[in-house]
């Protein structure tokens, strides 16, 4: 009886990538095809891209090489984001046999049974981005803790730094129903956690904000959604993994605030604290309403997260710009702070913006920012020090160690105990260490 062949899986970038990777090795798995490490000898290996990472290219050439030291004779397949923008690039990268489109990559099983492992530049299978104009549905499941379950692709919103419209194509979404009946699955297997990932998540329904109190014309909406997914029986959580400030309406907001599945997290891209760089930026809201929602968040959950997206050395922004957006962030009540360096994106508007910020100058502001966001993190986790909160314990980088979230997000990490993985368990938060975790002193959480 021949041997299976083997297929490995790295993946690059955002919860809905590994959502989709994950969704890819069932498609293998299906055709009896055997998942192993990356770090393991495979015949085949599956390579998903990001293109949001200034260095994509020279990380897809770096993960090509590691691949084919393992095993020269595999065949190397790119997907993702990278692939759909810049596909002929990819090809020509020594090493990769294949290159799928956004529009291609689900049905990537059409394409590697017929690969060989022949010299010269690999094949392109990437349509017009426009081609990607269906919704293919998508879970991760790896340990068993968690798992990133897409609900929506593709954005409509213009803004001028981002190449995710050129590479994900329209805004378009799964149906309440099969959403619903991906998270019954995922209860069924046992997982505790359930993400909700998408590229603009918000938008879940295709559309646009409510505008003046109207509702879009579509059969369903996000709040919709979210009200479904709070009855299905098993979950014992649900993240809402990055959502839009504009369309993280006051009830979403009022609704996360009383459900006990949804957890009282949300993470809104603010990108600048600059009313003059948000309109540079397409962005669809003014810093008044972000203000606004971190209010109402907090009014209503006093003990909520909130991360934040934010992006120095925008094309325009001044050292007084920047102060500003430093000044209104440090005065907002959010928890901590994803901070990204502006990068030149070909055919973005911004690229071909004037009065580009030095380099130099970029990562000055990235720094500040992120010890600002260090400082924040820590507050927040202060402020719950004494606190009794639930813990989701799942195993840690550290050999012997196993950590967790709270349903708020502090994470804690404590000695394994292999009993207590993907439990949820009351944990009471001791202090923060130098490292900026959140202690716990042993034999304070139930079950031991």
């Amino acid at each position: 009886m021949a041997t299976p062949k083997s297929v490995a899986f790295h993946t690059l970038g955002c919860k809905l990538n590994y959502s989709e990777t994950s969704s890819i090795g069932r498609l293998f798995e299906d055709a009896g095809y055997s998942e192993v490490d990356f770090n393991d000898g495979a015949d085949i290996y599956v390579i998903n891209t990001c293109s949001v990472t200034d260095f994509a290219d020279r990380k897809c050439r770096q993960i090509v090489r590691r691949a084919l030291r393992k095993s020269p004779n595999a065949n190397v397949v790119v997907v993702g984001c990278y692939a759909q923008l810049k596909p002929q690039e990819i090809a020509e990268i020594p090493g990769v046999d294949l290159v799928l489109g956004a529009a291609e990559k689900f049905r990537i099983l059409e394409f590697v049974d017929n690969l060989s492992k022949a010299p010269g530049k690999g094949m392109v299978q990437a349509g017009e981005v426009k081609e990607a104009n269906t919704f293919t549905h998508a879970f991760s499941f790896g340990d068993r803790t968690r798992s990133f379950l897409k609900v929506q692709d593709g954005c409509d919103y213009k803004c001028s730094f981002c190449t995710i419209p050129l590479a994900r194509g329209k805004s378009r979404s799964d149906t309440v129903e099969s959403v619903v009946e991906n998270a019954r699955k995922i209860a069924e297997m046992g997982v505790k956690e359930i993400v909700l990932t998408g590229v603009n998540i918000g938008d879940f329904g295709n559309g646009t904000e409510v505008i003046e109190g109207v509702r879009p014309k579509k059969e369903a909406m996000f709040i919709d959604l979210i009200k479904e997914l709070d009855k299905v029986e098993g979950v014992d959580r649900i993240r809402i993994s990055s959502i839009e400030p504009n369309l993280c309406t006051n009830e979403v907001i009022e609704f996360v605030a009383g459900s006990q599945r949804f957890m009282p997290h949300f993470h809104m891209p603010l990108q600048s604290g600059n009313n003059k760089q948000l309109t540079a930026m397409r962005r669809r809201y003014r810093r008044e309403l972000y203000a606004e929602r971190v209010a109402h968040i907090k009014q209503l959950m006093p003990h909520c997260c909130i991360g934040v997206d934010v992006i120095v050395g925008f094309p325009g922004e001044t050292e007084e710009d920047f102060l500003e957006t430093y000044r209104f962030i440090n005065e907002l009540d959010v928890s901590y702070l994803h901070v990204f360096t502006y990068s030149e994106r070909p055919n973005t508007p911004a690229a071909e913006m004037p009065d580009v910020v030095p380099m130099h100058e970029r990562r000055k502001r990235n720094e500040m920012l992120t010890i600002l966001s260090e400082k924040k993190k820590r507050f927040f986790y202060e402020n719950h020090v004494g606190e009794t909160r639930p813990v989701l314990f799942e195993n840690a980088s550290a050999p012997g160690m196993m950590s967790g979230f709270t349903d708020n997000y502090v994470r804690i990490e404590m000695p394994l105990e292999e009993g207590l993985l993907n439990s949820i368990l009351p944990v009471k938060l001791e202090r923060v260490n130098a490292e900026g975790l959140m202690e716990v002193s042993e034999g304070e959480h139930a079950g031991v």
